[in-house]
């Protein structure tokens, strides 16, 4: 005699594919092109896995994922590297501007830069050291 044959189920739930919106795409990809955040990291905040965000960027990567402007905004200023003139080193001109100093790297803003400018130079400088 032959056994019955049993079929058994996991109750009728498929795993079904979720369906991101472009401009979704694009913020979580925005997300990870911020300093210090990796493709792993804010994958995981929103649930997904690292190599489906890294085909996004490839997506932003070909043109195929429009990404929003930037949240903070891009400055761009003017830079002039010369030789340390020693005269100009030992006595500060008068109506020179503020200076940020990072090892021996000296950068001079125009002068009356707001502190909100100095701030972001100095971050900017944060970011790349």
């Amino acid at each position: 005699m032959d056994a019955p044959l049993e079929l058994l189920t996991n109750g009728g739930r498929r795993r079904r594919n979720r369906q991101w919106p472009d401009e979704e795409k694009a913020r979580i990809v925005a997300e990870t092109l911020r300093p210090g955040a990796t493709v792993s990291e804010v994958a995981e905040r929103h649930g997904l896995k690292a190599n489906h965000v890294s085909s996004w960027r490839s997506l932003a990567r070909n043109g195929k994922l429009v990404l929003a402007a930037p949240e903070d905004a891009v400055e761009f200023a003017t830079l002039m590297v010369s030789p340390v003139d020693e005269a100009m080193a030992a006595e500060p001109a008068a109506s020179a501007g503020p200076e940020v100093v990072v090892g021996s790297v000296t950068i001079r803003l125009e002068p009356g830069a707001s502190a909100a400018r100095i701030a972001s130079v100095v971050h900017a400088l944060m970011a790349v050291s």
